[in-house]
């Protein structure tokens, strides 16, 4: 009789959390640092952030993602686990689920199996508020942005030429494109407007960037809202609006403290995609983490050709952070569908992984790149046969990259002893340097061009009319010297989610291009992508419930 394998949810809350006094207690930290949400979270002083790191950073990041599943979340959750097996003062820094995609496919996103972080249902939904705060915080903004307008619009703002959009922390397709301030001359001016999802908000970005309650009041002013008729930009500060906002965010500013399944400190903190944003907890959560351990593991949304290269790119560069290690998250089965077999990919097909492996190298040279040592991590299901693990282990071989096979999803920080002395190994082994791949000093095209060809193999880049004026706009108003944020599909290493493999000979088509003034950097959407997506036929909510005694269902 086949046994059946326990839900995440069934996992979670089989286990008896820490007080979490008592986890910060491991950290070196008293009951008195804490802010205190319940017996098993707690926001850390930002104090804290502040302390001269002296750990060591670890990237998990991972191949494009597939029906098949990589499990870059619950890999990084394990490698915690299993650091602190091995007598490692480790600590775990992961982003915050976003309720949308909770509802809608993921059903979750706090690890899974035996490494997951806890209390999982907390984190999942409501967790500390911050969500909450960075809504309300824009929505605040587009408030007295449409007031201003209502009042008299005294600063000659453009209405044709509003940028901020307002926010929800759903998807919800409906609210794309939509028209307000309809009823009559007492409800405000009439004037499209646009809805994006909370992971894709400037101020989400801003809050993961920010270094401080200074910094973050000084870059929620910077805001980019819209122009005049002169086309002269118009800010948030010219709507006497940061003030407001960044007390709206002042406790959402700290980082959570939570624990992984074995009772491990884990700080989870701010939550932007990484298709359609910067794909990185926050540079805050981070720098506390390297304050209060030896080693800190994070990761970054989606492949390497998007969190990892954001997180190089522009989280490192922002936040002054030396990652040293980087682990790279595949699968046989997902490796085999990058090679063409399909979603029903069989046991044993040697010839559609061999067609995938060249897509798994793609990724590893994206790392080395920017002088980061990586290790190769397969999340191994029992379908794996043998000749196709040797297969995916020779080739790597011939790379001087190891794999390892991990298996953290089934046995916790148990299954990922190995990945985790292979990681030791990485940093007592440490000779390069990390580097960005571009200079933020050059041309915005030539920075996207930059990332189009050394970080996807495109052979160039093509702009619509509407980019490329947005660009020259952009550099007249001084927002070129920033780093880039491109939007693009995780799909695929191109902009055509149906590309799969290691495509080439292919050009990326940039669509649009707008400056987030205040996280810093100038975004570039490519292709399809959207900022607020849609539910699927069948949303994971429908699944979901709460029993009488509050016990919650659904959720993975």
């Amino acid at each position: 009789m086949m046994l059946t394998f326990p839900t995440d949810i069934e996992i979670a809350t089989s286990v008896t959390p820490r007080p979490i006094v008592d986890v910060a207690r491991d950290l070196g930290l008293g009951a008195d640092d804490l802010e205190l949400y319940g017996k098993f979270k707690a926001k850390l002083p930002l104090a804290v952030a502040a302390q001269p790191p002296r750990g060591r950073l670890v990237l998990v990041t991972a191949i494009n993602p597939t029906p098949a599943g990589e499990g870059k979340s619950t890999v990084a959750v394990g490698l915690s686990q299993a650091l602190r097996r091995l007598g490692v003062n480790a600590v775990l820094c992961m982003r915050e689920p976003s309720l949308g995609p909770v509802f809608g496919v993921k059903g979750g996103a706090a690890g899974g199996g035996y490494s997951q972080v806890v209390p999982m249902a907390d984190i999942n939904l409501h967790f500390t508020g911050d969500f909450h705060a960075i809504s309300s915080a824009h929505g605040l903004l587009s408030a007295l942005l449409d007031n201003h307008l209502h009042q008299g619009n005294t600063l000659g703002i453009d209405t044709r030429r509003i940028t901020w959009p307002r926010t929800i922390d759903m998807n919800d397709r409906a609210l794309r494109h939509a028209v307000i301030g309809l009823g009559g001359a007492s409800n405000g001016v009439a004037r499209e407007e646009r809805w994006v999802i909370i992971p894709a908000s400037e101020i989400m970005a801003i809050v993961a960037l920010a270094t401080g309650r200074e910094d973050l009041q000084e870059r929620l002013g910077r805001i980019i809202v819209g122009s005049t008729h002169a086309k002269a930009p118009v800010r948030a500060r010219d709507l006497k609006a940061a003030g407001a906002m960044a007390m709206l965010l002042k406790d959402a500013l700290s980082p959570n403290l939570v624990q992984t399944l074995e009772g491990g400190p884990a700080i989870v903190h701010a939550g932007p995609f990484g298709n359609i944003a910067h794909g990185c907890n926050s540079i805050l959560a981070t720098r506390a983490g390297l304050a209060l351990a030896d080693v800190a593991v994070t990761e970054a949304g989606f492949g390497s050709d998007l969190g990892a290269e954001k997180f190089f790119d522009i989280k490192c560069r922002v936040g002054g952070l030396n990652p040293e290690a980087a682990v790279l998250v595949a699968t046989v089965r997902s490796l085999k569908m990058q090679g063409g077999a399909g979603a029903r990919a069989s046991v044993g097909d040697l010839a559609s992984l061999e067609r995938g492996l060249p897509h798994l190298e793609h990724h590893i040279e994206n790392v080395r790149q920017f002088g980061v040592p990586v290790v190769v991590a397969i999340n191994r299901f029992m379908t794996d046969t043998d000749a196709e693990l040797a297969m995916v282990s020779d080739y790597t071989a011939k790379l001087g990259v190891r794999v390892v096979l991990c298996e953290v999803f089934e046995k916790g920080g148990a299954g990922g002893e190995a990945l985790g002395r292979e990681v030791l190994a990485l940093l007592e082994g440490r000779t390069a340097k990390y580097a960005p791949i571009y200079d933020v000093m050059l041309p915005v095209r030539e920075k996207i061009e930059t990332i189009a060809r050394r970080v996807y193999g495109a052979d160039g880049v093509d702009y619509s009319p509407g980019a490329a004026r947005a660009i020259d706009q952009l550099e007249s108003v001084g927002l070129h010297h920033t780093p880039i944020c491109m939007a693009k599909t995780q799909y695929s290493l191109t902009d055509d989610p149906a590309k799969l493999g290691r495509p080439r000979g292919f050009r990326i088509s940039v669509n649009e291009v707008y400056g987030s003034a205040g996280a810093g950097f100038v975004v570039a959407k490519t292709g399809d992508i959207m900022t607020m997506p849609g539910l699927p036929k069948v949303p994971a909510a429908e699944s979901m419930s709460v029993g009488p005694a509050g016990d919650i269902t659904g959720l993975s």
